[in-house]
């Protein structure tokens, strides 16, 4: 009920300037206006988040995603603005105001037991590990401080997050990890495959807990 009176408030404000936002992509980069990308929220339940676009189409198949960040499009992620709609998903209840930013399902499903743990709540706008590094600071670093929030939440905390994310919009910071690529949630390194030779009559208890690949002793 809170988060959608907030939504409300705030979208009375930003709806004049989500229409300036949306008319200046269409005349610089054409449609569509919106950016949708399907997310994990609350109890692994997916949804699609809404971003104004900052991208042009790709010139080729294979084109980097640096390049075709229009100059509009840059302005609006470092002012954050391209997350205004958003607040429509805060409408919906598919995410709150204060919570674990949402992640993507290829992300998600190299979680641990532990890391799923954030997703015990509504995935936020802005949220602990937004005003306490963002994307400067790795992913495991920002996992752990969501399940700190998680563990710790309050209507204290959650004023101070506020607070601190009024400073982080007006004194932008973290954006972008270090040369300004935001990195995927790191897989887990798969254990390395111990290749052993084994003699034809050679017993199971000379493997180890590794990964074996058996391979037969030439004869």
């Amino acid at each position: 009920m809170g988060d959608l009176a907030v939504a409300s408030l705030a979208g009375a404000v930003a709806v004049p300037l989500g229409l300036v936002i949306a008319l200046l992509i269409r005349c610089t980069m054409g449609g569509p206006v919106i950016f949708r990308q399907t997310r994990t929220g609350r109890d692994g339940r997916e949804f699609q988040i809404l971003k104004f676009r900052t991208m042009r189409d790709r010139r080729f198949t294979e084109e980097e995603d640096a390049p075709r960040i229009t100059r509009i499009g840059a302005l609006l992620r470092k002012t954050s603005l391209d997350e205004l709609p958003q607040l429509w998903n805060v409408a919906r209840g598919d995410m709150g105001i204060i919570g674990p930013r949402p992640t993507l399902p290829e992300q998600v499903v190299h979680y641990s037991p532990r890391q799923r743990g954030r997703l015990a709540v509504r995935p936020g706008l802005t949220g602990w590990a937004q005003v306490s590094g963002r994307n400067s600071i790795s992913w495991p670093e920002r996992i752990d401080l969501d399940l700190w929030y998680i563990a710790n939440r309050s209507l204290l905390l959650d004023l101070k997050i506020l607070a601190r994310t009024v400073k982080v919009l007006l004194r932008p910071q973290g954006i972008t990890a270090a040369g300004g690529v935001n990195p995927g949630f790191p897989a887990p390194t798969e254990l390395p495959v111990q290749r052993v030779v084994l003699p034809r009559q050679a017993t199971a208890s000379r493997l180890t807990t590794q990964p074996v690949r058996a391979v037969e002793e030439a004869s």
